[in-house]
Formats: C-alpha cells, sequence, structure tokens
C-alpha cells in the first residue's frame, strides 16, 4: 500500500522530540494561549519574514479573521480563484461579502494575473489568491494591480508553508498570510490549526481581539469576537516540526522531480520555471485518462485522489449564481487533474513503482 500521506513514519521518526514536547505542555497546565502558542508565533513570524503571526484554530478561520479585519463587509466583492478548496470562498460569504472568480492559469493551475483588472470593480475590496498545492501564485503582477486600485492583498498560503517567490516566503507578500496547519499539510499539527500574518500593528491587534471572544481585557468585550484560539498542545507539536520544515520540504521536491523525470512522457507534470519554490503539498498532473490510471493504481492498492474535481463556480451552493460565469481554463483542469502520493518519506522505489502503474495503464 502506498498512501497519499504518511503521518505514521513521520510521527515514528519524530516520536521522541514530539512526545516530550506534548508530555512538557500538560505538564504546565498551560492549554489556552499558553507559552507554546506564543513561542510557536514568534518562531513562525521569524521564518516567515513577517512582522506578525496570529495563531488561530483552523486554515479557514484564519481566512475568515483576516478577511473581518481588512474590514470587508455585505456588498463587498472579493477576488479570488475557482480552483481552490471551498473554504477560500466560505471565508469571504461569511463576512457577508460575494467572491468573483477568475480563471487559472493552465501552467500554474493559480488565478491568472492577466485577466484580474477586468473583474474589478467599484465594490472589489481585495484579491485572494491561492497559492495552490504549494506553488507561489505569480505575486508580482498581482500586488502592481493592488497598488493600482488600492486593494487589499490576502494570500492563501493552506498549502504553500515554506514556499517562496522572488527571495519571499509565502504569507509575506500580501497585507495578510493566512495558513493552515491540517495534519495532512507540509507543515500539520494533530488535529486543526491555523495562522494569519500581517505587517500592521493594527490588524495583528484586531486579529488577536477577534480570536478571543472579541476581548483585549478578560471579561471586556469590544467587538463580536470568535473562539478560534490554537490549543497549547498543538503549538507544541508545530514548534517540533517547524524546526524540520525545510527537510520535509526538501525531500517533498526530490519526490515530485524524480516523478517528473519519470512521467513527462505519459501525463502533464506539474510546472516549475525557477522563479518561485514549490513545495509540493500535491504532486498534481494532468491526464485525458484519469479514470484509467486512477482505477489501476487502486488495483495495485496505490492511492490516488482529484484536487479538485468541481471548480467553486460550478458547486451547487453556488451554481444558482454563477450559472452564467464560464471559466474554461479552470474546468478543464478540474476534468482532467489528479493528484498522486507525495511525501517527505516517500522511498525512490515507491515513487518508480506509481510510475511504472501509470504507465502500464496508459499502454492497457
Amino acid at each position: 500500500m502506498i498512501p497519499m500521506v504518511d503521518l505514521k513514519t513521520q510521527y515514528h521518526n519524530l516520536k521522541s522530540e514530539i512526545d516530550l514536547a506534548v508530555l512538557s505542555a500538560i505538564e504546565s497546565t498551560q492549554f489556552i494561549l499558553g507559552p507554546n502558542v506564543t513561542a510557536f508565533e514568534q518562531d513562525t513570524a521569524q521564518y516567515l519574514g513577517t512582522k506578525h503571526a496570529i495563531s488561530c484554530a483552523s486554515g479557514t478561520d484564519a481566512l475568515h479573521l483576516a478577511i473581518l479585519a481588512a474590514g470587508i463587509k455585505p456588498g463587498d466583492e472579493v477576488i479570488t480563484t475557482p480552483f481552490t478548496f471551498i473554504a477560500t470562498a466560505e471565508a469571504i460569504c461569511y463576512a457577508g461579502a460575494t467572491p468573483v472568480f477568475v480563471d487559472i492559469d493552465p501552467k500554474t493551475f493559480n488565478i491568472d494575473p492577466a485577466l484580474i483588472e477586468a473583474a474589478i470593480t467599484p465594490r472589489t475590496k481585495a484579491i485572494i489568491p491561492v497559492h495552490l498545492f504549494g506553488q507561489p501564485a505569480d505575486m508580482t503582477p498581482i500586488e502592481a494591480i493592488c497598488d493600482k486600485y488600492k486593494l487589499l492583498l490576502i494570500e492563501d498560503c493552506a498549502q504553500s508553508f515554506g514556499a517562496a517567490i522572488g527571495g519571499s516566503m509565502t504569507g509575506s507578500l500580501g497585507g495578510l498570510g493566512c495558513f493552515s496547519f491540517f495534519p495532512s499539510k507540509n507543515l500539520g499539527c494533530y488535529g486543526d490549526g491555523g495562522l494569519i500574518t500581517c505587517a500592521t500593528d493594527e490588524l495583528a491587534e484586531q486579529i488577536k481581539v477577534l480570536r478571543n471572544h472579541g476581548s483585549r481585557v478578560r471579561y471586556h468585550h469590544s467587538v463580536i469576537g470568535f473562539n478560534s484560539r490554537l490549543d497549547d498542545i498543538q503549538a507544541a507539536i508545530l514548534r517540533v516540526k517547524l524546526r524540520h520544515i525545510d527537510e520535509f520540504n526538501s525531500e517533498r521536491r526530490r519526490v515530485a522531480h524524480l516523478y517528473s523525470e519519470l512521467l513527462r512522457d505519459s501525463v502533464t507534470v506539474p510546472f516549475e520555471d525557477g522563479v518561485g519554490v514549490h513545495v509540493y503539498h500535491q504532486y498534481t498532473v494532468l491526464t485525458d485518462r484519469r479514470d484509467v490510471i486512477m482505477a489501476k493504481l487502486s488495483e495495485k492498492q496505490i492511492s490516488s485522489a482529484v484536487y479538485y474535481p468541481i471548480p467553486l463556480h460550478r458547486q451547487d451552493v453556488f451554481a444558482a449564481a454563477y450559472a452564467g460565469v464560464h471559466l474554461p481554463v479552470a474546468e478543464d483542469v478540474a476534468s482532467r487533474c489528479m493528484s498522486l502520493p507525495v511525501y517527505p518519506e516517500m522511498p525512490n522505489e515507491a515513487v518508480h513503482r506509481v510510475a511504472e502503474t501509470i504507465k502500464e495503464a496508459l499502454l492497457g
């Protein structure tokens, strides 16, 4: 069996460090906004090169709190990609704003900067590019558009911890950056967790208040807030894993590059242009014979998955509102994409086995 991700092997490789960290956190009995949370936020801000890093309960909450802190409200529009997990659009809707979907680049699968300006209206307040699958979005033109139209830039970095472009880490390029620590992420905890990066003291203060029931001082509440705090045990686990993140991402790139070498004549392999550092949260290919390949992989007990089979503008929850919207690249990619197992502990032999199985399927 070759899984999509092997969290058990990773845990056993880090067992002594993680067990000690967890037991120490339990022994301290400081479970909510404890010392590990503070230390993790400081360590992460330093790693990412941001002024502030504020943890929260999930990646979805990170997006939601960032959007609220940015002052986005009902009637506003936020431009984003239709080819992502629904949390990106959900968070916009939570604030009462409207997602405006712009088609994607056929190479990177990220939002196409060349199509953004045409989607801007007087109600547009922000752009949320997603660094999908660990591939940094093309940020230079997106930043220029935000500067030109005075729009806020919020990065969805749920899948890109440790990715970089132009020498800067994702999450350090916009006004706000939103991360997920879901267990399968490149940097994942053993439950849910999230984090928001920001460049200003004012935004950081707003997010801290929002995540903690709208409170600056205990039992004094200035706004309606949320219960969205990273617990100290999860922060302790993340502090251990943060020390290994560069190694994890390097090993993911090893796996991905071997896949690309073996499969480039069989499927369309992920695009890299050397400008950004792709960290391969997913290794996603395009093929017209997806069902055939996935059936053969399953037969050989090799996992595979489709991220994402239905673009957001075609999801039931959005279908009526976006009935007239046609985004051909996202629709085509969704019909032909598939993701293969990729994780730091994956041996080269397993990569060869996956590639050989795919070639066998295509010959059948």
